[in-house]
Parts: C-alpha cells; structure tokens; sequence
C-alpha cells in the first residue's frame, strides 16, 4: 500500500470514526427512543446539528473509500477500514468513558494483527 493509498485509508477510517462521534454525541442529546416517541425523533433528526454533522464524516468517509477502491484491491480495503472499530472503542472510552473489558481488548488486538498481515508486502 503506497503513501497515497494509506493517506485515504486513514481518511475514511477517521471520518468514520469522527462520524460516530457525532453520531452518539448526537443521540445522546436526542435521549431514547421508544414505541411512543419514534416518529417524534425521527423528525428530531433533522435538527440536531451533532447527527447532521455526523452524517456528514460518514458521506466524507464513503468518499475516502470509494477512492481508495479505485487504487486498491477490495481483499485489502475490506479488512483494513475494520480500523473503525478500533478507533471507536478508543474513542468511546476516552471521550464517553465507556468500559473496555479484557475480552474487548483482545478482539481490538486480533483486528490489529489481522489489518497488519492484510496490508503487509513481501
């Protein structure tokens, strides 16, 4: 993976992750949803700049993505924007002081492993 193609990946995974941010930074400002409020939320959505902005990152990732398809084989990109999950995690724990159990910690550590032998060159 070139320079270029690394700059784009990270590009979509960082918008992604900026996308969730907002996303649930966003709902949480909306609160729960329930049988009762459903169609009241929905509606709320449009007015919430957090989740308009959230929307945007995932837009500007999907972007990102899609050229990084145009460079690289899908049997790469695939596996390498799993870096998503990654990140989120870091990002709920540090920003939404959300818990990580050791579980958790070994999965995010086997998609590690695993991006690092998709991406790897002989």
């Amino acid at each position: 993976m070139s320079i270029q193609e690394f700059s784009l990946l990270l590009m979509s995974v960082f918008s992604s992750v900026a996308g969730q941010f907002f996303l649930k930074a966003g709902a949480l400002k909306l609160g729960k949803v329930t049988i009762s409020n459903t169609v009241s939320h929905i509606f709320s959505i449009m007015t919430i700049p957090e989740l308009l902005i959230g929307l945007a990152c995932y837009a500007l990732g999907a972007v990102a993505y899609i050229l990084l398809l145009t460079r690289v084989n899908l049997s790469v990109a695939g596996p390498s924007i799993s870096l998503v999950y990654v990140f989120s995690m870091l990002l709920g724990y540090f920003l939404f002081k959300e818990t990580i159990p050791v579980t958790r910690l070994v999965g995010l550590s086997l998609i590690i492993a695993g991006v690092i032998l998709v991406v790897w060159q002989k």
